[in-house]
């Protein structure tokens, strides 16, 4: 076991070197200068090379990153070229508010999702499963966008029952029903592609193992249906965990369209904020710190599979 989790560290830390310098080069490789959005056309030169000086845009590309990677390791993200704010406070600030949709989206499409999921697989061929496969083929093809929009046509404006964006008066962790219904919409929408991910990896998965001779066996020996369940998702759980690890990066990298359409100022609405702006420092921040939030989810699904399944650390 520590030789396996000695090789996925070190294959970890490659990972994220090497998204350091896509997230730094990628960023640089576009056409423009970020200061021409501060800056009107008629500036005078010497005021455009002094800013170009003061954020280390005249220094080589190579010596940008260095520094950029130095100031990192520290802790520092550099400071917003648009509000001249620290972009580490920003990004904590946002990824706490992606947190709080991300968690009960990822709770709700991992429970409803691997329930959908064994319970298409043993009422296979069955109405119920034709069901279940029409529901979660649906959750899959939609569009977040356009079901959030849908969403706050009906619930917010036609009925009336749900905010259509926003936070609520706590800006942080709901304290109360009011600023839980502000929540509905947006985990509603967020969940619903894992929920169909997993539903589908799911039904498939225990349909695999439902065909072996040991459930079989199991229910010779009279075991009880919940016991027989109990067995055939424990070995429907490496691969289950491991779709279940990319949904939830996804979910704590946030959805730029989910949040744009709800006004939710998470990590996404930054990184679309960043974009418009051309904030470069906010834009690497994001795109390093929820590049890692993603390897490092992948690194732990990796030891929990090895957990579960120790043919997985060969």
């Amino acid at each position: 076991m520590a030789r396996f989790l000695a090789a996925r560290l070190l294959h970890t830390v490659l990972i994220l070197f090497g998204v350091s310098v896509v997230a730094f080069g990628l960023i640089h490789m576009i056409p423009g200068n970020p200061l021409d959005i501060l800056l009107p056309p008629e500036a005078p030169k010497s005021l455009v090379d002094h800013l170009r000086a003061e954020f280390g845009f005249d220094r080589p590309l190579y010596v940008q990153y260095l520094a950029w990677l130095g100031r990192v390791f520290r802790g520092n993200l550099g400071t917003s070229i648009f509000t001249g704010r620290e972009v580490t406070r920003e990004l904590l600030r946002a990824l706490g508010n992606t947190l709080v949709i991300a968690v009960p989206a990822a709770v709700l499409a991992f429970g409803l999702g691997t329930t959908l999921g064994t319970v298409a697989a043993f009422n296979y061929g069955k109405p119920l499963d034709k069901l279940i496969s029409v529901l979660v083929i649906l959750g899959l093809s939609v569009p977040h966008y356009w079901l959030g929009i849908v969403l706050v046509i009906v619930f917010a404006v036609e009925w009336n029952v749900l905010p259509a964006a926003g936070m609520g008066g706590s800006g942080g962790l709901p304290t109360s029903w009011h600023d839980l219904s502000f929540l509905v919409l947006p985990v509603a929408t967020l969940s619903m592609i894992p929920i169909g991910v997993i539903g589908r990896m799911v039904r498939s998965t225990v349909l695999e193992i439902l065909g072996n001779d040991f459930p079989t066996a199991l229910r010779a020996k009279g075991l009880r249906s919940r016991h027989v369940v109990f067995h055939v998702l424990k070995n429907a759980a490496p691969p289950t965990v491991a779709v279940m690890g990319l949904q939830l990066g996804y979910l704590l990298g946030g959805s730029i369209l989910v949040e744009t359409v709800f006004n939710w100022p998470g990590s996404g609405q930054l990184m679309d904020l960043a974009i418009f702006r051309r904030d470069v420092p906010v834009l690497q921040g994001t795109v390093l710190v929820l590049a890692a939030f993603f390897v490092l989810i992948n690194l732990v699904v990796d030891i929990v599979q090895a957990l579960i399944d120790p043919r997985m650390r060969r």
